[in-house]
């Protein structure tokens, strides 16, 4: 049956009529906007294409997809498959399955350019400040160039050349891009940081004295070596400014690219891989791990994946590169949870807690802001405390150092009183959110409380949640897990926590950071 339903890549199985139905998914959907919950029987609250995609029924260009209707079920589990992590979830009304349909002519219609267009790194020729640089190519780029035997001298020089075009291009300078370059073989080298060069010269010079190293082409060793290692301020990295790693590759490594790439996403970094000479049919046999560009990139969506055929004329690939590494808007990687979250702390000061309660209520939030990147372009730390009045104690504008945050969390005074969690929540989201719900943050409120509050609590809750902030609900001793699970947000067993002592508190640190982590990343677009 050609009659096939173009859906989007949101549409989700719970909006299809029919009990089997024939869909179109397009192509280049951002895979970490998918929400799927299951495996292989997916609750229909997920994005079909998104299913689709995890099942590996289609790839991320697009295509024909049946649909099927199932049952509910309780426990979809949670499994990370093709890019795509779906999520747990207890029960669900309805399920649906994804299988390929067995007609192709349909598949061509799916493929659609990308969508991810570089911008044109139109630069203004201004020869008065050549040392400036480029000032609209905002980027701290490592070159991880292949040193293997499986690249050899000969195309090593080459690669050294595409290189040294490459930085040219880019307009490094003083207030431009920065460069460094690693060298991967058997052990990778760091050949220059960025900090030892601001003028295409210089750096050209340098990439000329490489020497070709030979070994393994161990790329995953050295990538997260490169991820972990290249980029610290002492080496010459800059406060806001993207962190790029470009990986040529001729071949395939010989080592495990995957874990590299997970690093590298955790640390902010966005990676591309320039691949070249890709493995043969015949060589397929070889290649331990034939996903290996989509295990390294910062995002499968075609946009950090470039291919050369040889090393041989490799000019006209230099400025579309250049290109992608200068469109600092589409560097998804460079915002990680750490470093792009507001925190509101909404503390109970009622006198049931008690002052050396009280205490380690505050040691818990100092160890939960410890963990982000606090700072003027970072992340942002908020605390408010309750009775039956509010107090803010400071607002995410007073401090943008972790220091200064952590030091007047230390200062607050306990205040004493009542529980009016509800009214807590409202004035929070309104004096303390409201200012920076438009920023570029996402906005997180995590609720301390002892006790049964006074007022309603849901209503607040869900006002909070409307405005865009992700509630967490943290609860100690008496207080009812009933309110704790009406101010969550869903899905709310992951975002509700209780202790019966305050010295609990301790080990929930880590949860309550990587839950906000989880959001953030389920969050992105």
């Amino acid at each position: 049956s050609l009659a096939s339903t173009a859906v989007t890549c949101f549409t989700r199985g719970l909006d299809l009529r029919k009990e089997t139905e024939d869909v179109l998914c397009p192509a280049n959907c951002p895979l970490w906007q998918f929400y799927v919950f299951g495996d292989g029987v997916y609750a229909s609250l997920s994005s079909i294409c998104g299913a689709a995609i995890h099942s590996g029924v289609i790839t991320n260009a697009g295509g024909a997809v049946r649909v099927q209707t199932l049952p509910g079920q309780e426990n979809y589990p949670a499994v990370n498959a093709n890019g795509i992590q779906s999520q747990v979830l207890t029960r669900w009304a309805s399920s649906f399955s994804v299988t390929r349909t067995k007609n192709t002519a349909l598949e061509a219609v799916g493929r659609s350019v990308s969508t991810a267009r570089p911008s044109t790194g139109k630069r203004p020729k201004k020869p008065l400040d050549k040392k400036a640089g480029n000032k609209d190519c905002k980027a701290d780029i490592a070159f991880l160039i292949d040193g293997s035997y499986n690249i050899g001298q000969r195309r090593f020089n080459l690669q050294k050349n595409f290189v040294g075009k490459v930085a040219v291009m880019l307009g490094i300078g003083t207030e431009g891009p920065h460069v460094g370059v690693v060298q991967a073989s058997e052990h990778p080298k760091i050949e220059f940081y960025l900090k030892n060069f601001t003028a295409a010269k210089e750096v050209l010079f340098a990439i000329k004295e490489l020497g070709f190293r030979g070994g393994n082409s161990n790329t995953g060793k050295a990538l997260k070596h490169t991820a972990q290692k290249f980029f610290s301020l002492e080496n010459g990295a800059r406060k806001g400014i993207p962190k790029i790693i470009v990986v040529f590759l001729d071949g395939w490594p010989s080592d495990d690219i995957e874990e590299a790439g997970i690093v590298a996403r955790e640390f902010g970094v966005n990676v591309f891989v320039v691949s070249v000479a890709k493995p043969t049919t015949e060589e397929l046999g070889m290649v331990q791990d034939i996903g290996f560009v989509d295990k390294a990139v910062c995002r499968t969506n075609g946009f950090f994946s470039y291919q050369m055929p040889t090393w041989f004329g490799t000019t006209k690939y230099v400025k579309p590169l250049v290109q992608k590494l200068c469109s600092h808007e589409q560097m998804l990687c460079s915002k990680t949870c750490y470093n792009s979250v507001n925190i509101g702390f909404l503390i109970d000061g009622s006198s049931s807690v008690g002052d050396s309660n009280f205490r380690l209520m505050l040691e818990f939030i100092s160890n939960v802001a410890k963990a982000f990147e606090i700072s003027d372009i970072g992340s942002k730390v908020a605390a408010v405390q309750f009775t039956y009045n509010q107090r803010t104690e400071f607002s995410f504008t007073d401090y943008t150092t972790k220091e200064k945050v952590l030091s007047a969390i230390r200062n607050i005074r306990y205040m004493s009183g009542g529980t009016a969690t509800g009214d807590a929540i409202s004035f929070t989201t309104r004096n303390v959110f409201g200012p920076v719900t438009d920023g570029p943050n996402k906005n997180f409120l995590v609720v301390l409380t002892d006790g049964q509050s006074y007022d309603d609590v849901r209503g607040p809750a869900a006002a909070a949640q409307k405005a865009g902030i992700t509630v967490f609900s943290v609860g100690v001793a008496w207080a009812p897990l009933d309110d704790l699970k009406d101010m969550a947000s869903e899905p709310r067993e992951s975002h509700t926590f209780f202790t019966r002592e305050f010295t609990g508190l301790e080990q929930m640190v880590p949860d309550i950071i990587r839950g906000i982590c989880k959001d953030f990343l389920d969050s992105k677009q």
